[in-house]
């Protein structure tokens, strides 16, 4: 009987969609009216123009931009709540919502399910797209700024995701929000492909497992992502990249298990990688370059794994709070790559013959006292780690390497995802030097990496 009933309610919604029309709206037309005469699965096509006031939909409904459409709210509340499910809002652009944050005001407010909004534009909106308990949408190739006259903690998140699973979101500018995406109780969801900068976290997760980001653009914010009591993350081929500022991070973890992150680039970030209470992540083929400190790891932060990865021109490779991290420098005999090391490999098989002592003494007085900090670019503490190689007194934590790479891996997946950087010009020269690393020339601040292989040019 339910599978009979189920059989007559899609033939219903099949004959509806064939039933379909379209509307052509023109300024000096009330939108909401059309909206509200539309019938199940109809298109309106909104002219060039403004339309003023906030809309609602309540039935599937497809809004479709012709030209430059703009949508301007009250100045309350959000200015477009989607109720129904499987509604499709492309190439509109959303303007001037209400900027209260407890009633989450937002460009567009989605409360149903299997929703598709791409090609927008959202400007002077508190949130851009509010995600709230609706799963299975996709967002997509959208533009998203916020108040820029808001401090940005009084701002909201460009696409705010709350207790919403399944969901795509690719392809977006954000800018000037206060979080670029945030990922609240909500799972499985693809982040891919999106530029995010000049905001406070450029990807927030909270309470949000089995997530997958790639191919992202996270540079000038105070941190590039920040994962927080969250397991199950892969975070492949993205890019943290000069993200500055009072305790600002490229990748943050926070309470974080069972992660994989792979073939990411962290670059001129105050720190590279925080790690507190995190356990069971696996670091492999990374960049970590020209950082002022390339990761600072709490010691509850166990059973982390760190294989494959390029530290390069960093100024302190780890700043370790606590006596030891029990972390794994290598795995299944491949250890990381460290332009710091002084090491040789007479054997010739691509592995240091010494271990590479990770921290020397001035790092790890700086675990133990933040204030040392202070004095990190000083002749003084490169005298007092030359000093303590020559004369170990001090018994420092037992941070190596047992197996360091000679040279970096594979980077080649690094030039497509270098040049994802606006403003950058990409142009790669693959000549091979004697130890075969590979020539990365770019204009941004990766600089650090270039300078490393032409130094390693020279000596061949």
């Amino acid at each position: 009987m339910r599978f009979f009933i189920s059989q007559i309610i899609t033939l219903a919604v099949i004959i509806s969609c064939l039933n379909a029309d379209q509307h052509i709206v023109a300024p000096g037309t009330s939108l909401q009216s059309i909206i509200e005469n539309a019938r199940y699965g109809d298109t309106i096509f909104v002219g060039t123009g403004v339309y003023d006031g906030n809309v609602f939909l309540s039935r599937k409904i497809s809004l479709l931009g012709s030209g430059i459409a703009v949508i301007r709210g009250t100045g309350k509340g959000s200015v477009v709540t989607v109720n129904a499910d499987s509604c499709v809002i492309r190439n509109i652009s959303i303007e001037h919502t209400g900027r209260d944050l407890l009633y989450e005001d937002a460009g567009i407010l989605l409360l149903s399910h299997h929703n598709t909004v791409s090609n927008t534009t959202l400007r002077n909106t508190l949130f851009g797209i509010y995600v709230k308990q609706s799963d299975g949408n996709r967002i997509a190739d959208n533009v998203i700024s916020s108040f820029i006259d808001l401090d940005q903690g009084q701002r909201g998140s460009g696409i705010h995701v709350w207790n919403s699973h399944r969901n795509v979101i690719t392809g977006n500018t954000i800018s000037h929000t206060r979080d670029g995406i945030y990922i609240q109780n909500a799972n499985h969801t693809l982040i891919t492909d999106n530029v995010v900068h000049s905001l406070r976290y450029g990807l927030h997760y909270m309470y949000a497992d089995s997530n997958t980001f790639l191919r992202n653009s996270f540079y000038d914010n105070v941190a590039g992502a920040a994962i927080m009591y969250t397991r199950n993350i892969i975070m492949k081929h993205n890019l943290f990249l000069r993200n500055r500022g009072f305790a600002s991070y490229g990748i943050l973890l926070q309470d974080c298990h069972f992660s994989f992150a792979d073939s990411n680039i962290i670059a001129d970030n105050v720190t590279g990688i925080f790690m507190e209470a995190s356990t069971n992540n696996l670091f492999n083929n990374n960049i970590i370059a020209q950082n002022d400190f390339a990761m600072q790891m709490y010691q509850n932060s166990v059973r982390n794994i760190f294989t494959g990865n390029t530290f390069i021109d960093n100024l302190n490779p780890l700043t370790l709070v606590g006596k030891r991290t029990e972390s794994q420098w290598n795995k299944n005999g491949i250890g990381n790559y460290w332009s710091s090391y002084e090491g040789y490999d007479l054997d010739a098989d691509g592995i240091g013959d010494i271990p590479m002592r990770i921290q020397n003494v001035f790092n790890y007085l700086e675990g133990k006292n933040s204030n040392i900090r202070l004095y990190l670019y000083s002749p003084t503490s490169q005298a007092l780690a030359l000093s303590a190689n020559a004369f170990p007194i001090i018994d420092i934590n037992n941070e190596i390497d047992g197996n360091p790479l000679m040279k970096p891996g594979n980077t080649e997946w690094a030039y497509a995802l270098l040049s994802t950087v606006p403003g950058s010009k990409m142009n790669a020269q693959r000549g091979q030097t004697s130890t075969g690393i590979i020539f990365i020339s770019l204009t941004v601040v990766v600089g650090g990496i270039i300078r490393h292989l032409q130094r390693k040019e020279r000596k061949k």
